[in-house]
């Protein structure tokens, strides 16, 4: 379900109210801002100028600071759209009072929002941060599963009830609320913490001895997350491509009741926008686990990195033993040939443990072809001689040039389809002389080959990914796995024997 929308006016307007962050006397306006929403926290919204210029003049920054300069920053940050002004009216005592039209001031939503950034931001630091939490998985799995439990599971009928369909809008829009912020969670926390592992401040800490202690760990770590990542992740996909439409729709609309009943002073979204909302949602979460028009879903694109991060650590690791190994102090190998050599009776055999040790010392470089023994310890003069053709040292010299046919191999190649089709067609009756009354019972099957057995435990495999245990063989006929009972069973073949439950594949056409 692919959903176009035009670009929405909001997202190309300016944002002024994001000036006072860059501006030329951008430090007077951060300070005000940021004593607002400290007391806006603290749920003190408005505050007066006096108690505003008191908190500023304690810092050395502001000891030149005036109450002028404070009342044409404020009036700025007015028109900037940080600040809310509203008239002080209990404490007047005269009307020239009242003439200066003393206000209170209030931080706006977006001045909360932007300031709550910052402070993260600050926080932060230069280095990523995020996470891969394995257990996301398994609460994404569940909360999918629940959105699509139905409560009748009746295949004779046309109509299908979902749960969701029973429970109350906030029951449904907190629980699409759960989905969705894991999801959020999920690839958020995924995509900061690959990034730092490939920043340039982490490779260099990999390159460090001090990084042997902790590989294990990161390594465990990753491929934990993988882990989790490959035991989940079918499941999710087959609910995703069989979740219909309209109980996406049921959804959307049940959350866009339960926002339209909040009362908003300050108005609010029309119910279609919220609708529209959730199945954008939707559809990036399909497309994130799906992939959209062809092109590789993100979760694969996630599950390449993270192996290619288990990669880049063990090459680390390897160039760092590499490293440690070259750097080895020899100094009592040395001692110990040097005292070899002083125990020898003679210069001749001096020379001869040298070429033994050091190798020849004047040699020319010899070529060899490809060794027909591996044998380590064999004689060169037991392999058999390298027969080198040597051409002419001169310009003018060129190879003799043959003109070669081009062999066809087309009989083979048709050969060796045939074959392959009639091995496949063997198969395939095969398998169909094990069906009784359109079902297998792999307790009632005898002896099999190995192939076959591979064959059925695939199509177990399918069926085992979907939410109603129904898949489809390689020729397209649609199969369902039923469990019979709680027994368990001994599936024989060439091979051996196999314990397993006692399955039923029933085929449905």
């Amino acid at each position: 379900m692919m959903i176009h929308r035009e670009i929405d006016e909001r997202a190309l307007r300016p944002i002024s109210e994001v000036t006072y962050l860059t501006t030329e006397n951008a430090w007077r306006y951060r300070a005000i801002l940021r004593y607002c929403y400290t007391q806006h926290e603290r749920l003190r919204h408005f505050l007066m100028p006096d108690e505003i210029y008191e908190y500023l003049k304690l810092s050395p920054y502001f000891a030149s600071y005036t109450e002028e300069q404070l009342q044409q920053d404020l009036n700025q940050l007015v028109n900037w759209g940080n600040l809310i002004p509203r008239q002080e009216t209990g404490r007047v005592t005269s009307i020239e009072e009242f003439k200066r039209r003393r206000f209170r001031y209030q931080c706006t939503p977006y001045t909360v929002e932007i300031e709550r950034m910052v402070q993260e931001l600050e926080n932060m630091g230069e280095s990523f941060g995020g996470s891969l939490e394995k257990s996301l998985f398994d609460r994404l799995l569940s909360g999918l599963m629940e959105l699509g439990r139905k409560e009748m599971d009746d295949r004779e009928s046309a109509s299908v009830r979902y749960a969701v369909e029973g429970l109350s809008s906030e029951e449904v829009s907190l629980l699409w609320s759960e989905v969705y912020g894991d999801f959020r969670k999920l690839t958020e926390n995924a995509t900061d913490y690959l990034a730092h592992l490939e920043s340039e401040k982490v490779e260099e800490l990999m390159r460090t001895e001090a990084f042997l202690v902790y590989k294990d760990t990161l390594t465990e770590y990753l491929r934990q997350f993988v882990k989790a990542l490959q035991q989940t992740s079918l499941k999710i996909e087959a609910i995703l491509a069989e979740t219909p439409d309209r109980l996406v729709q049921v959804i959307a609309r049940h959350a866009a009741n339960y926002q339209q009943s909040i009362p908003r002073l300050d108005g609010e979204l029309s119910e279609a926008t919220w609708e529209q909302k959730v199945l954008d949602e939707w559809q990036g979460l399909k497309s994130w686990f799906l992939g959209t028009e062809g092109k590789e879903s993100d979760l694969l694109y996630l599950q390449s990195r993270t192996n290619e991060s288990i990669r880049r650590i063990t090459r680390f690791v390897q160039r760092l033993g590499e490293r440690h190994h070259v750097l080895r102090s020899r100094h009592q190998e040395y001692l110990e040939i040097a005292a070899w050599f002083a125990s020898l009776p003679d210069m001749t055999s001096a020379h001869a443990l040298s070429a033994c040790i050091f190798g020849v010392t004047h040699t020319r470089h010899l070529y060899g072809d490809v060794r027909l023994s591996e044998d380590i310890d064999g004689d060169i003069w037991d392999e058999a001689p390298t027969i080198l053709i040597t051409r002419p040292r001169i310009r003018q010299y060129r190879f003799r040039t043959r003109v070669g046919a081009i062999v066809s191999h087309g009989e083979a190649k048709t050969d060796l389809l045939q074959n392959y089709l009639d091995q496949k067609e063997t198969e395939r009756k095969f398998m169909e002389g094990l069906i009784r009354q359109d079902q297998i019972i792999l307790a009632d099957l005898p002896t099999i080959d190995a192939h076959v057995r591979k064959t059925l435990l695939g199509w177990i495999g399918r069926c085992m990914t979907t939410t109603d245990g129904v898949s489809k063989t390689e020729g397209g006929r649609k199969i369902k796995l039923d469990l019979i009972d709680s027994n368990m069973i001994e599936l024989c073949s060439d091979d051996g024997v196999m314990r397993m439950p006692n399955f039923r594949l029933q085929f449905l056409e």
